[in-house]
Order: structure tokens, then sequence, then C-alpha cells
């Protein structure tokens, strides 16, 4: 059954001053997007770059991953290839069972967030241990990321404040940034020191090299990766790309477009298992392969998860992520949850206002909002349209044939300036509810074009 996203939007905007304020910070990110990018000349090359290697490699696929594997076999990496979320989750609790592992580290992988691993581990007696700042927040909540690159945007630092001396017995009252950082930077470390394995996914696979390379702010990937000699990358089928060269464009286009900045502060390379270690790839398809046929949606595959779509829609930014149904959100979560199970998730569809920025702002020009509007098209042969709008559509569609009927309407629509208030504003109108609706104009443009046209 699909979840509506309006009534889950709803909730969220119960409390106004939050999310005035969650859209404040998710602009001001998409800002510093676009300073970050007019300082590159050459941006709107890079983007059309970024797009033509993917769309090559995508088409590539199966030879760019045997050409991976093959390379990272010579490196000493054992591969694992696992077809969906059932697999992955047994291939790596077989791992770290095999090792008697009873503590994982984890850095930040929404693949794992996609396949539960952390609650598969869990239920199998495996602690799993976020370290990346974000994740570690919401773990300790009990809470799921609100959005793919800062998993924690929605939470304010007093939140954390009291969070971090409930659970860490830091100063009450204490929320400066710094010193909360310092805290969880104190508590992770005993965490990376004393667990048996560390896990991370991969923000690209080089078929070339045969590496995976993770990009992260906080080191925590690089942390658990060295501490530990069982070590584990996860990544999707769609994150080869080919070389080295085309590593440099993704590199140049991804912190730009998430965070704005030139580059992450880590960009780090898992070639090679450490002296007397073992590195282990899990390459995963979970419906990956189901999207590489659908012409229709293939795009799908370029991303690079950097986020900038969600930033700058107008829909998450006043909503949250919270409100969508799919465990991404906003105009790429839309996407891939349709993709993944159109019926369940469709109520994320009207989570578009059809402005398209985020296709003007993907890094590798996917056309997230006019596949947006693909889906919308198909909702009724799907059986999930919503029966109010098909209803209103109708309407209009009866109007709009009748050039008579329209012209009418026309002229009289000023009557409704002058109507008492319920009759405008009520649950009929789900537009006035948080606005006011427009004035209507003594004289519509049809009238003014042809008496001007008399003159």
């Amino acid at each position: 059954m699909s979840t509506s996203h309006a009534k889950a939007a709803a909730r969220f905007l119960e409390n106004m001053p939050r999310a005035q304020w969650h859209d404040q910070a998710l602009w001001f990110v998409r800002q510093k997007r676009d300073n970050m990018s007019k300082q590159v000349p050459e941006w709107e090359d890079l983007r059309q770059m970024g797009h033509d290697i993917k769309r090559y490699n995508v088409t590539h696929l199966a030879d760019l991953l045997e050409q991976f594997e093959e390379n990272a076999k010579r490196n000493g990496v054992v591969v694992h290839w696992a077809a969906d979320a059932h697999e992955h989750n047994r291939i790596i609790h077989g791992l770290l069972s095999k090792h008697g592992v009873k503590k994982l580290v984890k850095s930040k992988s929404m693949l794992s967030e996609e396949c539960d691993l952390n609650d598969y581990l869990h239920e199998r007696g495996i602690e799993v241990v976020e370290t990346d700042l974000g994740e570690r927040i919401l773990q300790l909540m009990d809470a799921k990321p609100s959005h793919i690159v800062m998993p924690a945007i929605h939470i304010k630092r007093q939140e954390v404040g009291t969070l971090f001396e409930q659970k860490m017995g830091t100063e009450p009252g204490n929320s400066d940034p710094t010193y909360l950082t310092h805290a969880a930077r104190h508590s992770l470390r005993e965490e990376f020191i004393h667990a048996d394995a560390a896990m991370t996914g991969g923000n690209f696979a080089i078929a070339q090299t045969g590496e995976v390379v993770v990009c992260t702010n906080e080191g925590n990937a690089d942390m658990g990766m060295s501490c530990q000699k069982l070590n584990i990358c996860a990544f999707g089928i769609e994150k080869v790309i080919q070389s080295l060269d085309q590593l440099a464009v993704f590199t140049r286009l991804l912190a730009r477009s998430a965070t704005g900045q030139p580059c992450t502060t880590y960009t780090s390379s898992f070639r090679k298992p450490q002296q007397g270690g073992e590195l282990h790839f899990v390459i995963v398809d979970n419906g990956r392969s189901d999207i590489l046929g659908n012409p229709e949606h293939d795009k799908m595959l370029n991303c690079i998860r950097c986020g900038a779509c969600i930033n700058t829609c107008p829909v998450y930014r006043r909503s949250g992520g919270y409100s969508y149904s799919y465990f991404i959100p906003g105009p790429i979560g839309v996407n891939l949850g349709m993709l993944k199970d159109p019926r369940k998730y469709s109520g994320n569809v009207s989570a578009c206002s059809l402005c398209l920025s985020c296709s003007n702002v993907c890094p590798v020009k996917i056309d997230l909002g006019e596949q947006i509007y693909r889906w919308r098209q198909n909702l009724s042969s799907l059986g999930v349209a919503n029966k109010e709008k098909k209803a209103m559509s109708s309407g209009m569609k009866f109007l709009m044939q009748r050039p008579s009927l329209f012209n009418t309407a026309l002229r009289l629509a000023p009557v409704a300036n002058n109507l008492p208030r319920f009759m405008l504003y009520n649950s009929l109108n789900a537009w006035g509810k948080h606005r006011e609706l427009p004035k209507f104009a003594s004289q519509s443009f049809n009238d003014w074009w042809i008496k001007n046209q008399k003159k």
C-alpha cells in the first residue's frame, strides 16, 4: 500500500520553526554548490563529461565489472557477488561469523541502509557501530537517515547535546559543536580500537586498477580500515568506472555538488589487504540490472549520490526526509523508489513541483524531474492514481475542450473575489490551507488581446 507523502509532510510542518530552519539550512548548502561551481569555468563541460562517461560505463557494465574483478583478485582482494539484499547480508554475516566478529565498525553506506544490514547483523548477535558522526547520532537516537549525504541535517545541536549527555555523560547543557565533536571522537576512538572488523561503502570502483575509492570528510572510513585486519567494501554494480582519469572528473563534480567543497577532506583508495589481513569487496545488484533494462529510467544508474537534487528540492526542504516512504528522499529517492516498487512507493510521486531544479543541478545530468513526470503519467495504469485529482483533471478537460464555456468561466471568475471566505477556504481547497488565493483580474488576457488587436 502506498503511503501519502502529503500526510507525512503535514506532520513535519506542525513544527513550523523547525521546518523553516530545515529549509534555510538546505538552501545554504545549495548556495555553496552554486558558488563553487561558478569558480570552475568548465563546469558545464564537466557535467556533460560526467554524463557521457556514466552512459558509456553503464552500457559496458559487464566488461568493466569483469575487468575490475580480475584486477582486484590480482591485488589479493576476495571478490563476492550478491544478487540481492539478502545475499549481500548473508555474505557479510558469513565473513564476520567465520572470523568470530562480535563488533563491526562501519562508515556511512546507503547500500547497507538499502539492504537493512544493521538489523540483520544485530539479530544475529553482532554489534554494528556507525562511525560517521551524523549516522552515529542517529544510531544513538534509534533513527534513520533523513538525507544521503548529511544524514542528521534535521537534528539541531541542542538535541545532540542532550543526547550525548544521556549516552556519553557530556557536560549538561553544553551544545557547542566543537565540544560535541570532540566527545564523539573520543567515544568512537575506543570503538575503532576494540572492534573486530571494519566495513565501508564505495563511491567509485576503478576497473583499471581493481581498487575502491571512498570519499569522506571525517576520516572514519580510513580509521576503521586501518585499525582492523578484516576489511569489507560493499557497493552497487553501477559504481564501477573505467579509469583513474574518469575518477578525476567525478571527484571534481562530487564534493562541489554535495556540500560546496572543492573536494572531500579524505579521498581514500582501498586496493590491497593489510599485511596479514583480508580485504573483501561485495558487489551488489539488487535490482540495478532491471533498471539497466528500462530505457525510460536507466539514467538513474548515472547517480553518484551527491545529494544536490535533494538540497535544491523545494518540496524536500519544506517537508523533511521522513515524509518520504522510500529510504532515500528527494527527487532521486522518488525515482529509485518507483523503480523498486511503483505501487508501494507511488505516494512519493506527488512530492514534486516539476520545477526541474533537480535536473538543472545534477552533476551527471540525470533528467530527474522529467522522469518523475513520466511516472505520474503511469499512475492510472498502475491503479494508484489519486481519485480526487483524476476527477479534477476530468473537469478541467471538459471545460477546456469547450471554448465558449471556458471563456464564460473566465469572465465570471472575478465574482470569486467577493465571495465569503468560508466558501473559498475549506477542506476542498488544499491550496488555501497555507496560502492566500490570488485575486482574479477584472479583465481576462483573452478579452484584453481581442480588444487590443482591433486597435
